[in-house]
């Protein structure tokens, strides 16, 4: 049985949960955002101005570091924004932290399982990644860049800079200090040595992030990634990774070990139908078994594979709630 939560104002472009499921924001086409609460029946609490443009995303910063979001323009603007307040009645969103960049555009961005450091991956309009580290746990504005480099295996100076139109970011959802932090990423740009998904691993022994994977194949590596997501892991002895592309919705399974190359191994299990046009979105639920997939068919499709593996399409939503 379907119900209401909220009803949004006019303009209203992207929506995110936060880690728990007790409140959402919402980014508008006037550059506002409005963040709403289940303790008030999800009536909204708060709605402030990011920027003269309007809101493309937003994205929760884990909640060990308070409640706090990020801001993706039009414009391709990302800021970083903190609540703050003495109590439930006097609060009010702060800014913390601007990412400017005069050339490029910031597409998506996310936020690594904290370990040491929290990380911040951020993919740019020109191609580029940049790995950001929060020095201090209780100060949001102080990022220090770890690193930048591109989506290609091989030296960019081969291909050149690409003009990129959309980004994917998904981190391993795997905690502990023991676990080796990977993130996945693909773009939807011009050149196709720039889109296929890659699996980068950070190389503690010289301090650099390497490509592990590319969840593609030969004949697939022209295809523009639309969106991917990493599948949480309640005892698989291998990773669940989504990836969208023209073609459909990709499932891929991960092995973690290194083989003797550094590689990572892989296994494409399935390409699911998707959606008659575009997908637009990706999320696993909490236990990594049921994938939600959103698209330009104005569906919401559930997929999940049975005992034996076989993947099927569970149920769709239509835009009014209706299920078919």
């Amino acid at each position: 049985m379907e119900r209401e939560l909220a009803t949004l104002d006019k303009g209203a472009q992207c929506c995110s949960w936060n880690y728990c499921g007790q409140r959402f924001a919402v980014g508008y086409d006037d550059g506002s955002v409005a963040v709403h609460d289940s303790d008030s029946s999800f009536s909204r609490s708060s709605k402030f101005k990011v920027h003269a443009d309007g809101i493309m995303n937003i994205v929760w910063i884990p909640p060990e570091f308070g409640d706090a979001i990020a801001c993706i323009c039009i414009d391709g603007t990302l800021s970083l924004w903190e609540e703050v307040g003495e109590d439930a009645h006097s609060v009010s969103w702060k800014q913390c932290k601007v990412f400017e960049s005069s050339t490029s555009r910031v597409l998506d961005v996310q936020f690594g399982l904290p370990t040491r450091y929290l990380k911040m991956v951020a993919a740019y309009s020109d191609g580029l990644v940049k790995v950001y580290e929060l020095l201090d746990l209780l100060e949001l504005n102080k990022w220090q860049l770890q690193a930048e480099f591109q989506n290609v295996v091989d030296s960019v100076s081969i291909f050149g800079k690409p003009t990129c139109i959309t980004a994917s970011v998904a981190w391993s959802p795997r905690r502990g200090e023991s676990q080796q932090s990977r993130f996945a990423l693909g773009f939807n740009s011009d050149l196709s040595q720039f889109n296929s998904c890659k699996i980068w691993e950070f190389e503690e022994a010289h301090q650099r992030w390497v490509p592990a994977a590319e969840l593609a194949f030969p004949a697939d590596t022209d295809d523009r990634v639309h969106a991917l997501a990493w599948a949480p892991n309640i005892g698989r002895p291998f990773e669940v990774i989504a990836v969208a592309s023209c073609k459909g919705i990709a499932i891929w399974h991960v092995w973690l070990n290194s083989g003797t190359d550094g590689r990572l191994s892989t296994e494409k299990v399935v390409l699911l139908s998707g959606h008659d046009n575009e997908t637009w979105q990706l999320e696993w639920d909490v236990s990594g078994m049921t994938l939600a997939s959103t698209g330009g068919d104005g569906l919401v499709r559930l997929w999940q594979s049975n005992l034996n593996g076989v993947w099927q399409e569970q149920a769709s939503l239509d835009c009014s709630g209706g299920q078919q």
